[in-house]
């Protein structure tokens, strides 16, 4: 910034005594004068002559005696008028100067510049390839970011193939590691699982052992085949294996086969009073717990899925063979996931120490906080809490833990290498997979007995999959979903509060679902809560889809509400944001302002093809999800200059959050 120093110049009438006395240049020798001695000079000429000095034996400047060509030019006489005007262009052309400087210097340093690192122009590339420019924005901004994804393609699925990529890539590293460590044996394990050529060599000699052991099976009929039955086929010449309801032990029961169905009954609950027993438990009271878990799983069963939903939907008793169960997925990304889930701890540290590092931890937290002030600033202004609720809120997102990047249990490399002490690898694959599996039981078995003050992820860091615990008041962030193209520190910080930013404050409104069912806020306004809450029905109830698509409102209605107010919520934070700190940027060449970038990167979060919806699917489709808070929010129309009256800028809407 420019600064014109010293002060300005005054021209006054000359004193008769300094004016005829006191030595001054002739007019030529005008340019070598300083505007600060002339100024000085000036100021000097209104006080009284000073006495002759007694130190230095001279008077003061105007009393020496000069010549008439040294006595400085009357008031008023052309040579002095000039100079009087070369000084003041010269004042003008300076202040000009500096004030363009100082304009230059703004317009550099506060305006948005294009990033252009190596991450910015990946990010770019990757909205070129995935957005269509031909679609206008105010009518389909869906097609507008997402046009030209094809396949299968899912935002969040492709992010946790590129995490996956990641860890295959740190355990593939040349690494020297101390002896028996948790990553010595998960290094172990991922190449023995890679080495296709020894398991191919070993054939079903490791298999027929382990079923030896375990009392033998009749796998050597020549009509043997693993299938899952048709509930049609009533032939008992095939040996089959039921494959059904993971989350319950109790098989299905079928009218036709009530004898077999009783003798498993009777096994599986023998099974039970073993186990209640061996763990310590009374024989008499763990058979009356025993078989009332059967009933309970059995009626569970029946309600959760019946039997003729799963004909309808065709999803029960598909027969297939052993060559259709082979995996289509590649062979790495099978012992990936199986290291991950027998060495999480290990595969945690060495993760996050590689894609979160503390420069990144700091950006989200940073990140998290403003959405969190943002929120609790949005819940002051609701019309439809009254004083006591928007208290009560407050106080609910002040106490809330965030756990950010990987929980400080799976950090602990002391910790690993005492899990880890159990494990026996080799002498074959299968060997080693039935080690990990007994050690990873026994582990859980341990977690269960031992008192848990600290709360327990229900994902593995790498995983893109965030969400809050209601009984632990937490919300958790993962290290896989805080990367590339959600979040970088590097980006632009329109990118990281509409991706990342959205999806935190969606998260947080997860706090708040109780107070949007019936009857969950009696204190509440509840003639305001129910109008809001009947807008956004409607507004939702009334967007076109696309052929093929379809959603259950009264399944996704808490989460349009949360993506309704995700976004608004972090638009507020981005915002303000702006508003004290400079230095923003943005992507090269998509020509688009900072805050369209910001709904850019919203929607680029639902990217993914359209398909059928699952009947249990609480997210609308993605049209729906870009297109409701969108519509739903007045900045987008302002700031991509939608026509009143277009899709994504009706001429009324709703406000819940």
């Amino acid at each position: 910034m420019c600064v014109v120093a010293g002060r300005a110049a005054r021209v006054t009438k000359w004193p008769e005594k300094t004016l005829f006395n006191a030595p001054f240049p002739a007019p030529a020798s005008l340019s070598s004068f300083s505007l600060h001695s002339l100024q000085e000079s000036g100021d000097q000429s209104e006080e009284e002559p000073r006495e002759p000095s007694q130190a230095g034996g001279m008077g003061t400047l105007w009393s020496q005696e000069s010549t008439p060509e040294e006595r400085p030019p009357v008031e008023g006489s052309r040579p002095w008028a000039v100079a009087r005007r070369v000084l003041t262009a010269i004042q003008v052309l300076g202040l000009l100067l500096c004030f363009s400087v100082l304009l230059f210097y703004i317009f550099q340093n506060c305006g948005p510049r294009p990033c252009e690192t190596s991450v910015c122009l990946d990010l770019r590339d990757h909205y070129l390839a995935s957005g269509n420019t031909s679609v206008a924005p105010c009518t389909d901004f869906f097609g507008f970011a997402c046009g030209r994804v094809k396949g299968t393609y899912n935002s969040f699925q492709e992010l946790a193939t590129k995490n996956k990529n990641r860890l295959r890539r740190i355990l593939e590293a040349r690494n020297s590691w101390y002896s028996g460590s948790g990553e010595e044996k998960a290094f172990q394990f991922y190449n023995s699982c890679m080495d296709t050529r020894a398991i191919e060599a070993a054939g079903t000699g490791p298999l027929r052992q382990v079923i030896e052991e375990l009392g033998g099976w009749r796998i050597s009929e020549p009509t043997w085949d693993l299938i899952l039955p048709r509930h049609t086929h009533q032939s008992s010449s095939l040996s089959c294996v039921q494959i059904d309801q993971p989350e319950f032990d109790v098989p299905l029961k079928q009218d036709q086969e009530q004898k077999t169905y009783a003798q498993i009954f009777r096994e599986y609950l023998t099974y039970l009073n073993q186990l209640g027993t061996l763990l310590g438990g009374d024989p008499n009271k763990v058979q009356e717990h025993a078989f009332r878990s059967l009933i309970i799983t059995s009626r569970l069963f029946q309600f959760l899925r019946p039997l003729e939903q799963r004909r309808a939907q065709g999803k029960l008793f598909q027969m297939v063979t052993i060559d259709q169960l082979k995996p289509a997925r590649p062979r790495w990304m099978k012992c990936v996931e199986k290291t991950g889930t027998f060495f999480e701890p290990t595969l945690a540290a060495l993760f996050v120490r590689e894609a979160f590092d503390p420069s990144t931890r700091s950006a989200a937290m940073e990140l998290f906080t403003a959405i969190r002030d943002a929120l609790i600033t949005r819940l002051r202004k609701l019309p439809w809490m009254n004083e006591e609720t928007q208290n009560m809120a407050q106080d609910k997102v002040a106490q809330l833990q965030v756990e950010m990047g990987a929980s400080e249990w799976a950090l602990k490399p002391e910790l690993a290498r005492q899990e880890y002490r159990d494990i026996q690898l080799g002498p074959n694959f299968l060997q080693s997979v039935l080690s990990c599996v007994r050690s990873l039981q026994a582990r859980i078995v341990q977690s269960f007995l031992q008192p848990c003050p600290q709360h327990r992820w229900k994902v593995s860091p790498w995983e893109v999959n965030a969400y809050y615990s209601i009984s632990d008041h937490v919300v958790v962030f993962p290290a896989g979903l805080l990367q590339p193209p959600f979040f970088h520190p590097g980006y632009p910080r329109a990118v990281n509060f509409g991706a990342a930013g959205s999806i935190m404050a969606h998260e947080l409104l997860h706090i708040f679902y109780q107070l949007l069912l019936p009857g969950g806020c009696p204190a509440c306004d509840t003639h305001a809560l129910q109008e809001a809450l009947l807008c956004l029905k409607r507004h939702y109830a009334a967007f076109p889809l696309p052929s093929g698509t379809s959603f259950n409102d009264s399944l996704t209605f808490l989460e349009n509400a949360a993506d309704v107010g995700g976004l608004a919520i972090a638009l507020q934070a981005y915002s303000k944001r702006l508003l004290w700190h400079r230095g923003e940027t943005v992507l090269p060449r998509l020509d688009l302002s900072p805050q369209q970038i910001f709904f850019r990167s919203y929607a680029q979060v639902m990217c993914r093809e359209p398909s059928p919806q699952e009947s249990y699917d609480t997210h609308s489709p993605p049209h729906l999800r870009v297109h409701g808070p969108l519509s739903s929010t007045p900045a987008f129309a302002r700031y991509f200059r939608c026509a009143r009256g277009t899709l994504l800028s009706p001429s009324s809407r709703c406000q819940l959050w």
